[in-house]
């Protein structure tokens, strides 16, 4: 479920400009409005509904479209991603093993909910359903850093890893 960032959209002049040549290169083709959401993604690192609106009124469709193409697909994110990507596992063997209560641990102790990033935008936290190491249950990552085996009592030092 996606929530209005707590974190205020802070697009540069730059990036509108490269999204409004996205828009102007792509707008006439069939199909363009999955790849223009594609590459604002990759321009801004989420679709903030000031994006959206540029997209909207660049390409003449509705709003309404747009937000929901946006809401759609699990690709697209409405929140700004944090430094810190943390993502934990709640698959059946991750979940049976306390992956929801290391997940909860996490939220309290960031103040955040999944898909939100923490104000300063240094964390954000995710839940995923499976990454492929059942074997070390429970499991999350922290960008490209693979943590298993975990319990609550955990949380707190894999959060001061991550001190900048």
């Amino acid at each position: 479920m996606s929530t209005i960032s707590k974190i205020p959209f802070a697009g540069t002049s730059e990036q509108e400009a490269e999204l409004k040549a996205v828009i102007d290169a792509k707008k006439d083709q069939v199909g363009c409005l999955m790849p223009i959401l594609q590459e604002a993604q990759k321009i801004y690192g989420y679709l903030p509904i000031e994006v959206q609106k540029t997209i909207a009124e660049g390409t003449g469709f509705p709003l309404e479209k747009v937000y929901g193409i946006s809401t759609f697909y699990s690709q697209f994110s409405l929140n700004p991603k944090g430094k810190y990507k943390i993502s934990v596992c709640l698959g059946t063997a991750c979940y049976v093993k306390g992956s929801g209560d290391i997940f909860d641990k996490f939220s309290t102790a960031l103040s955040i909910k999944s898909g939100e990033c923490t104000p300063d935008g240094k964390f954000s936290l995710e839940a995923c359903r499976c990454i492929g190491a059942c074997g070390l249950a429970p499991v999350l990552t922290v960008n490209d850093d693979v943590y298993g085996r975990l319990t609550t009592d955990d949380v707190a030092r894999i959060i001061a890893k991550y001190p900048e």
